[in-house]
């Protein structure tokens, strides 16, 4: 007997360890569809839902496993109840259950389904069993239609996306990644231009030269030889008073 409740209680902690798991994946979920719903796509929601049923998996295996004996077996049954506050029963419930009063427990003790539910479940098990074959299979078929229409408009979008992605890769170059380095550092540095500002002159005296040669040309060149012709006067000298 005490080898049996040994075994539950390992069982028990093995369980809850994953029914935590499984709570924080599925809050983590309603927390992304309430806030994150804008930027929320359709690859991270099936990752989501991947992870949930992974764990729903796992859960399923440590109850069926042959370590864990058989819940159908065990009773569960309430040893108090008080109307008041507990703070042990709102730490385990992490704020969700305050109290357990003779209201909560038999909700919380149930092993059906509520009533509505329940009523709601049994309606959609009634109407599929009166669904004649027939019936079945003109929606399978009309099923089918509808998945090829959708591949044969997924699988042509995606020839007409590889078309124009070989037609942008077969196009001539245009542009040469050479010349446009050369501009950027012609733009950036100067590198390549060829400079137009006239030399410095080495000395003083070379400058001045050169200046008077730009404010008058005519300097620069040297005078020509002067040829001069004296010629005297038939009549004696010409300023010789008479």
């Amino acid at each position: 007997m005490q080898k049996e409740e040994k075994q539950l209680e390992m069982s028990l902690e093995s369980m809850i360890q994953r029914v935590s798991e499984l709570k924080n994946s599925i809050g983590a979920l309603i927390f992304k569809l309430e806030h994150e719903y804008e930027t929320l796509n359709w690859p991270s929601l099936l990752d989501n839902f991947a992870l949930l049923s992974g764990q729903l998996n796992s859960l399923g295996r440590v109850l069926k496993s042959d370590k864990v004996p058989s819940l159908k077996n065990q009773l569960l049954l309430p040893l108090l109840l008080h109307p008041d506050p507990d703070e042990n029963l709102r730490k385990l419930t992490e704020g969700r259950l305050l109290f357990f009063n003779h209201e909560i427990a038999p909700n919380y003790l149930r092993t059906k389904l509520e009533p509505e539910v329940e009523e709601k479940t049994q309606q959609l098990v009634t109407k599929a069993q009166q669904t004649t074959q027939e019936q079945t299979q003109k929606q399978l078929n009309n099923l089918n239609k509808v998945t090829s229409n959708l591949l044969d408009i997924i699988n042509s979008t995606r020839e007409e996306w590889d078309n124009e992605s070989s037609q942008k890769s077969s196009q001539p170059q245009t542009s040469s990644l050479t010349d446009t380095n050369a501009l950027v550092s012609a733009t950036l540095t100067g590198k390549g231009l060829k400079s137009n500002r006239t030399r410095l002159p080495e000395s003083p005296q070379a400058g001045m030269q050169q200046l008077q040669k730009i404010q008058n040309p005519s300097i620069s060149k040297a005078p020509s030889s002067i040829k001069t012709q004296i010629k005297a006067a038939s009549g004696g000298h010409p300023y010789q008073r008479t």
